[in-house]
């Protein structure tokens, strides 16, 4: 019996997502497209909510000029969880890399302390100005939680090859009972109640995103068909942006005839409300089914698309988080028909901007191989993690054998 079922979940996987060897290498460009828009998202996402241009849902005054930024927050809050998906989704089939988790906390680590150091030869530090919680913040970044997003990323980065195998072992049926407990407990419950849950961290955690990485591994596994034309994809995307919007106006005419609710106004905009996370699985289906034609283009978002994370570990240090905006002309655009055009420049500007620097923290990171790679003790060090890292790999194909 245990071997038919395993049997069948091969299938079941198969013919899920199409995710064997050639169907990934042809659709990467696509997906890593997506990594690209995810996080001209999340510019959009900073740009709105760290300036003045989101007013207040509490506000009984809004003219109408005051509404349209909160759509735009629609349709980009999905960018979060979309960046996740994409992680967890490629890392479901990969084996544990010591190697990858180093490179990405010594990323952080580089942004952290670099960006520290020539925002405050300019004057730029937080609110809280220099103190010894942002010099911790600036040699401790995960730990401290200086980046929450890195935090629950290096967790992800952990945790899926575990959450991978014991899904594999799951097999169909457990899995998605596991998925929907975890959906129904940490995502449909405080997506139905009116009130404010103490637990609820509102998907700033990493609890959230262990849920999206479970996910992230069915949907490697077993695809949803539901979801298979680009159509239905970007129909459900724009779909739950619509949702979260009239949703949240809705809640906020309640509030402004009754004075109730007032602590669930913008929960339609939180990472783990169900319509967010419905339609982040829109846009994300939406371009693993896109075709992609063109040379120049696929290999214009293959060379871009690994400096993405960049763009934001460069705008949301703490020294420059809240300042960029005003740089950008967020004063300029509060309350202005044109506030599009200030959005599209704010993301251009700082996408490209993080682009080239961490293009250029990639040289650095790659000329201080080479030099250490004279020191005995660094090439020994480096040896161990390959090895650890092919073991790894060996052990991976093992059990899949």
């Amino acid at each position: 019996m245990c071997g038919a079922r395993r049997v069948d979940g091969l299938k079941s996987r198969r013919v899920g997502m199409e995710t064997g060897l050639t169907k990934k290498k042809s659709r990467m460009a696509n997906m890593e497209l997506l990594r690209i828009v995810s996080m001209m998202l999340i510019v959009v996402l900073h740009y709105l909510g760290k300036s003045e241009l989101l007013p207040s849902l509490a506000d009984k005054s809004l003219g109408l000029m005051a509404y349209y930024p909160w759509f735009f927050e629609a349709l980009a809050i999905v960018a979060v969880n979309v960046y996740m998906l994409i992680t967890g989704f490629f890392l479901a089939d990969a084996p544990f890399k010591v190697s990858r988790l180093i490179r990405t906390v010594l990323q952080v680590w580089f942004y952290a302390v670099i960006i520290g150091v020539v925002a405050g030869a300019f004057g730029l530090f937080p609110a809280e100005g220099l103190c010894l919680h942002y010099l911790l913040c600036l040699v401790f970044p995960v730990s401290m939680n200086h980046y929450w997003f890195m935090t629950a990323y290096v967790f992800m980065i952990v945790f899926t090859p575990f959450v991978a195998a014991g899904a594999r072992v799951l097999g169909k049926k457990q899995l998605q009972i596991v998925l929907a407990i975890l959906l129904i407990v940490f995502s449909v419950v405080k997506s139905v109640l009116p009130v404010r849950l103490d637990s609820d961290m509102l998907g700033y955690d990493s609890v959230w995103y262990l849920c999206v990485c479970v996910l992230a591994v069915y949907i490697r596994l077993y695809g949803i068909p539901f979801l298979h034309t680009v159509k239905r994809g970007l129909l459900l995307w724009v779909g739950g942006a619509v949702a979260i919007f009239l949703v949240t106006m809705g809640l906020r005419i309640v509030y402004v005839k009754t004075d109730q609710l007032g602590t669930v106004l913008s929960m339609c905009y939180h990472y783990n409300h169900m319509l967010t996370l419905l339609a982040s699985l829109g846009i994300f289906s939406a371009f693993y089914r896109m075709k992609l034609s063109g040379a120049r283009v696929t290999k214009w978002i293959l060379r871009v698309s690994p400096y993405t994370l960049g763009v934001y570990l460069l705008h949301e240090h703490l020294a420059l988080r809240y300042a960029w905006q005003d740089w950008l002309g967020a004063g300029q655009a509060a309350g202005s028909p044109l506030m599009i055009l200030w959005i599209l420049l704010a993301v251009c500007v700082v996408f490209l901007a993080g682009i080239l620097v961490d293009a250029l923290r990639s040289l650095v990171f790659a000329g201080a191989h080479k030099v250490l790679s004279f020191l005995a003790p660094y090439r020994k060090l480096v040896a161990v993690v390959d090895n650890l890292d092919e073991k790894m790999r060996e052990n991976k194909e093992r059990d899949e054998d």
